[in-house]
């Protein structure tokens, strides 16, 4: 079982990279020029270059834990990957939820800041942000996997409360 574990543990990490690296790539390279509105960029989003950001970091931090799972002594404690896989996974919800935001906004606008939609302007632009938003979210999901096992190895090693605890909690 804790080789099974592992060797899942280890392919998840290796699958995140090229992951990461396809929405950096699709990110970095969007950008689509129109005659009445100019040119549309992915500097021109905070949201897309925290998601960039964030998305080399998680795929910096899968290879290097993906080595790590393989080097003995490198990283003893399954607590460091506990702590890491979630933090990891929680900046992951946050830049996902800033892409999602600006897809909303693209395709919405918001009337009440008069904005109106950009998507029938920039359609090219939104395509390739959609498909960004669909690889970011499969590489969420491998982290929030990533945090269910590292959670599941460090707490594994305790035992389940019993009843005869709780009885000697209750007599003291």
């Amino acid at each position: 079982m804790t080789s099974n574990l592992k060797a899942l543990d280890c392919t998840l990490r290796l699958f995140v990279i090229p992951l990461s690296i396809a929405s950096i790539w699709l990110s970095i390279t969007n950008q689509q020029n129109n005659s009445s509105y100019g040119k549309l960029e992915f500097t021109n989003f905070t949201g897309l270059k925290y998601m960039v950001t964030i998305s080399a970091a998680s795929g910096g931090y899968a290879l290097l834990t993906a080595i790590a799972l393989w080097v003995r002594g490198l990283v003893t404690k399954a607590w460091v990957f506990f702590v890491s896989d979630q933090l990891v996974a929680y900046l992951m919800v946050t830049s996902l939820a800033a892409i999602w935001e600006i897809l909303y906004l693209a395709y919405n606008g918001d009337q009440m800041v008069s904005w109106s939609e950009g998507c029938t302007s920039f359609g090219k632009f939104c395509s390739r942000l959609k498909l960004v938003l669909v690889l970011h979210a499969i590489t969420l999901c491998c982290f929030l996997a990533l945090a269910v096992i590292s959670a599941y190895r460090v707490f594994s090693k305790f035992q389940p409360p019993s009843k005869d605890n709780e009885e000697e909690k209750e007599m003291h």
